[in-house]
């Protein structure tokens, strides 16, 4: 059985259960109030015990939670699946906002509660690795996340009161997606008073049927033509939406699974677009921060509109995780014993020891300690 996202909010809340099929990740970008996390297998081998009280699932989009759903209707529960997923009640509950009062609500939010939080780490990165100067032109890269939102409201509060003369566009790329995700974004933006200007790609087209490595392709290409569109407005740098944990779970991934060490940059000159520089100014800005101002002001952004996850496999809970997926669950478990982990991992990209390290390379070039060890050898004293 189904219901509606309207039929839904329309039952007193003791009257059933609401379960959750997404994955952590997913759930991380926004859940409906009082769900419950599980997953098929686990819900169907251990439903609840008390028949008498309605069930409804949700997932992404509601394509797996009409399986489980039906399932365990034959089980003798009254069971529903939310239709259209948690894509459909987002797009109800942002109908629902007023958008000028909950503009002025989340600009004030950042003006005052998390001003610490937010917009001092964000200035201090500006500052501290001189991201934005006098004259510059910034693309900010809207993706429709919550990262990228934020960061489009922290650069209108930077305008408004920076004593650096630089302009600043909106930019949202929309690389093939569905019309949901797209109105999504658009709402969004309307709501919060960020001035869009959207560009067209068929980015998702090329790489639906490549089967080795269509995430790092569809990336590189997403970048290239972000740079491509920074350029034709006039823009001589664009921004991204990397955040502090971004920083960190690259690094380490970078040691476990890429044995090698490097991290995320704060900001990069472009080899393909000359003139061109991406910049990263949320690169000191804590993602629980980010999901504290997110949930604090009732908002709800997409979390991956990419073609891939369209059809909800990406509810199938452990057959995409990532590897960046993993690494954030290390680094939780690491924490509860180490609450400092983070920025032990971050202060030592700040604190390499060239003299212990067995090679390097810089500009390309490889060089090892061996180069110049005889050289450093102490004289031996003459007896």
């Amino acid at each position: 059985m189904n219901i509606t996202p309207e039929e839904l909010n329309a039952l007193p809340r003791g009257e059933f259960t609401l379960y959750d099929m997404r994955s952590e990740s997913e759930r991380a970008y926004g859940a409906l109030p009082d769900s419950v996390r599980t997953d098929a297998d686990l819900l169907i081998a251990s439903p609840p015990p008390d028949k008498s009280k309605k069930i409804v699932i949700y997932c992404a989009r509601g394509v797996l939670s009409e399986d489980v759903s039906d399932a365990l209707c034959d089980m003798g529960y009254e069971a529903y699946s939310l239709t259209g997923g948690y894509a459909a009640w987002l797009r109800l509950e942002m109908r629902r906002q007023n958008g000028e009062l909950k503009c002025a609500e989340v600009e004030q939010s950042i003006r005052k509660k998390f001003r610490d939080r937010l917009m001092k780490p964000f200035t201090k990165a500006l500052k501290l690795y001189k991201l934005v100067n006098e004259g510059d032109k910034v693309a900010v890269c809207i993706s429709g996340g919550k990262d990228s939102m934020l960061m489009a409201k922290l650069f209108q509060e930077l305008k408004r009161h920076s004593e650096v003369n630089f302009d600043v566009k909106y930019l949202v790329m929309d690389p093939g997606y569905n019309e949901e995700n797209r109105k999504i974004i658009e709402e969004n933006a309307r709501m919060l008073g960020v001035p869009i200007e959207i560009f067209e790609t068929d980015i998702f087209a090329s790489v639906y049927n490549v089967t080795k490595s269509p995430c790092y392709l569809c990336a590189r290409m997403r970048r290239g033509w972000l740079y491509t569109f920074a350029g034709q407005l006039g823009c001589n740098k664009i921004a991204l939406g990397h955040h502090f944990d971004d920083v960190i779970e690259t690094t380490l991934m970078g040691m476990l699974h890429g044995a090698q060490i490097q991290t995320m940059m704060p900001k990069l000159h472009s080899t393909n677009y000359p003139g061109m520089e991406l910049i990263r100014p949320m690169y000191l800005i804590r993602e629980d921060d980010i999901k504290a101002w997110r949930d604090y002001n009732d908002l709800h952004f997409i979390q991956c509109a990419c073609r891939f996850t369209d059809t909800c496999t990406a509810c199938s809970n452990g057959q995409n995780r990532s590897k960046r997926q993993e690494t954030k669950e290390l680094i939780r478990e690491l924490k509860k014993t180490n609450p400092d982990v983070e920025m032990c991992i971050f202060r030592s990209m700040e604190n390499v020891n060239i003299d212990t390290v067995l090679t390097y390379k810089q500009s390309g070039i490889k060089h090892s300690f061996l180069d110049e060890y005889d050289e450093k050898a102490l004289p031996h004293d003459n007896l």
